[in-house]
């Protein structure tokens, strides 16, 4: 504005030069004489430096008597104690520890399967049954043998029980028969391995081999097992939060694909860290009444890994740094009827969650904070607070 100004009142200078019969800068010029165009050169700097400082003169007095001034508007809300929860956030998936997949325990044909999908099964229930291989008709030979062996070992314990025969036979007799037994009890354990028993409650998710095959003990699938009653989400955490990531600790779990979050807490915080990567697993409880949470769902956690009930929070986006790498913002002093003076207040700063953050030295309670306007002001610069709220 005073650039413009200057330039008006050096042209109607020139003009009134012109009036006086001087010769104007284009007939100095056209004389191509050196001396005589330094010399406009110079007399029309002397009368820009002139009306300059009359300029500034003009501008400080009107500064004086202007009382309708202009001022920054801005935009300020108070300091303020508040309870600050920090949270780190992690993704997890669903998982059950009733989750099997069940194989058999002996080698032969699949020849039974007694349950379908989706049935719900007891734990001790059988679910198939395997070919023995011949098993039962040597258990019933054995027990014939058995039978006998029991027989000649009783008798012979009458006999010795009265002093009558010798005792090499009695032992042998005994002997005999206590090998049976053992014999016949190995092979029930063998028979018992040919049915397949459910090892708990839940429900049959997959059959997954068919009756006549062939299967191999410990290796061929032949049907998943679950329950959905105890889930959990299990995720692994890096090891810096080591201290502040334990048991007990709340958690809030968002299950995206059905919409819901939960409040629940820490179970179990492993104590080995993965040296691969560092990381310790922990697992998080969650309620499945409705049965409509998975195995294997993906899960965000928030986990409460700090809390202050007196932390004052302020949004990050009015957060500047000097040149010595020092964080301030703009508080206003001294306001009266909304005009105030900006002073700035080097802070320190804590942990951030989502657009604020908790201020750890700087500021107290009650400071007015500058927000909209933040970035515009500077030290001690005159503003006005136009807040909303007390407009309205």
């Amino acid at each position: 504005m005073k650039n413009i100004l200057s330039l008006i009142l050096i042209t109607i200078l020139l003009a009134s030069c012109g009036g006086e019969k001087k010769k104007t800068v284009e007939d100095v010029i056209a004389t191509q004489d050196l001396s005589q165009i330094r010399a406009k050169k110079d007399e029309i700097s002397n009368k820009q430096l002139e009306l300059a400082e009359q300029i500034k003169l003009l501008d400080e007095e009107i500064s004086k008597l202007d009382t309708n001034k202009k001022v920054s508007l801005i935009t300020t809300f108070t300091a303020k104690e508040e309870v600050f929860d920090h949270y780190l956030e992690l993704q997890g998936n669903v998982t059950t520890k009733t989750l099997l997949t069940i194989t058999p325990e002996y080698n032969g044909i699949l020849t039974h399967v007694y349950v379908k999908e989706g049935q719900k099964v007891s734990k001790g229930q059988t679910l198939a049954k395997i070919d023995d291989g011949g098993l039962s008709q040597q258990l019933a030979q054995m027990q014939i043998q058995t039978e006998l062996a029991k027989t000649t070992y009783e008798r012979q314990k009458r006999l010795w029980d009265q002093n009558i025969g010798s005792e090499i036979q009695y032992l042998q007799a005994k002997s005999n028969y206590e090998a049976q037994e053992k014999a016949i009890s190995q092979l029930n354990q063998q028979i018992a391995k040919t049915v397949v028993k459910a090892p708990f409650s839940g429900t049959i998710d997959d059959i997954i081999t068919e009756e006549g095959n062939v299967v191999a003990a410990g290796t061929s699938p032949l049907m998943r097992l679950v329950n959905l009653n105890d889930m959990y989400v299990e995720t692994e955490v890096p090891e810096s939060h080591l201290t502040t990531v334990t048991k007990g600790k709340k958690v809030l779990v968002e299950l995206p694909v059905l919409g819901e979050t939960i409040d629940t807490k820490i179970r179990q915080a492993s104590d080995f860290i993965n040296p691969a990567n560092r990381t310790f697993k922990i697992e998080v409880p969650v309620p499945n009444k409705d049965k409509t949470i998975k195995p294997n769902l993906t899960a965000k956690l928030k986990i409460n890994d700090y809390t202050n009930p007196k932390a004052i929070l302020i949004p990050q986006s009015i957060i500047s740094e000097n040149a010595h790498g020092e964080q301030y913002i703009y508080v206003v002093k001294d306001k009266k009827d909304n005009i105030g003076t900006t002073q700035r207040v080097i802070i320190k700063t804590g942990k951030t969650q989502g657009d604020f953050i908790e201020i750890l030295d700087g500021l107290k309670v009650n400071d007015e904070i500058i927000q909209e306007g933040a970035r515009s002001v500077k030290e001690g610069q005159s503003v006005e607070v136009i807040n909303l709220e007390e407009n309205e």
